[in-house]
């Protein structure tokens, strides 16, 4: 007993002549003759008995079809599912990704992505750069988005962005109508720090102690965000990444070029091991086109 056999008898009970399920199952009559006679040869008793011109099913081809009809449509169900996850409209992804773009940029970037791919499930990690590259590294996620130098050991690693640190100045500052901000013109300064812990604090510390220029270090935060509203609210100056200018949405803040550049490379990873899927790779050109639309090219290197 085979698929096509049961295709083909089903077809016979829902079209009544042999003819019509020859035409239902787009093969010839006397195509549709041999799979009855085999299925019946295969089960061992007959399935139907001609009546004025028509073949009536018996009442043991009856009982068969109820269990021949709950399995084929078990196989259409496959067969959409299948299709589905060819049209990329299912599947899954597990995503882990830093801080500076995970806590709202890549949130509305996965709605839009959703709204195309309506069946799609998305879960969504946020954690240091460095802990994402030991889940990827450890196949623990499906992407991971990290905002380090690209030392990942893998050809499926792609750079999403390339952007420079801004300076984020409270509204109506002295310093507001300056297209580029440089280290003397911080002397004195409140200044808002990231923690000693993280990379980024020393580069710019260096740069700072570099040109002779002294802030006022009295707050620190490791995120972006949080700086953004210190800024807002009168207590500083800070040096910010460009996404968490991007999804800035008060009016209390100017953002400004800051020199020296001070690079932040936004990566994206994907597992060593295996191909990669079309649902990934899918995603992956979904950002890159979302970033060109999102992110100001001056905000870019």
């Amino acid at each position: 007993m085979n698929l096509r056999q049961l295709e083909a008898f089903r077809a016979v009970i829902l079209g009544q002549t042999v003819t019509r399920a020859a035409e239902m199952l787009h093969i010839s009559q006397p195509a549709a003759t041999r799979l009855i006679a085999s299925l019946e040869e295969d089960i061992g008793f007959d399935l139907f008995v001609r009546a004025k011109g028509r073949l009536q099913p018996t009442a043991e081809a009856m009982t068969l079809y109820q269990e021949v009809q709950r399995s084929l449509l078990g196989v259409e169900r496959i067969a959409r599912a299948a299709q589905d996850i060819r049209s990329l409209k299912r599947g899954s992804l597990h995503i882990a990704c830093a801080p500076a773009m995970g806590l709202s940029f890549l949130p509305r970037a996965i709605a839009a992505f959703m709204a195309e791919h309506d069946q799609v499930q998305i879960s969504l990690v946020v954690h240091s750069s460095r802990e994402i590259v030991d889940l990827v590294v450890g196949q623990r996620c499906d992407l991971g988005i990290i905002v380090l130098p690209n030392t990942y050991p893998s050809p499926r690693a792609e750079k999403l962005l390339a952007t420079r640190m801004l300076c984020a100045l409270p509204a109506n500052h002295r310093l507001q109508d300056k297209a580029t901000i440089r280290p003397e013109d911080l002397q004195g300064e409140a200044f808002i720090s990231y923690p000693q812990s993280i990379g980024s604090r020393q580069h710019i510390d260096s740069i700072f102690a570099a040109h002779g220029v002294e802030r006022e270090l009295r707050l620190e935060t490791q995120l972006s965000l949080p700086m953004c509203m210190f800024v807002e609210q009168g207590l500083g100056i800070a040096l910010v990444d460009a996404i968490s200018a991007v999804e800035y949405r008060g009016n209390g803040i100017v953002f400004r070029a800051f020199e020296p550049a001070i690079e932040m490379d936004f990566n994206m990873l994907l597992p060593v091991q295996g191909p990669a899927s079309k649902l990934q790779i899918s995603f992956l050109e979904h950002m890159q086109h979302f970033i060109a639309r999102e992110v100001p090219a001056d905000y870019r290197f």
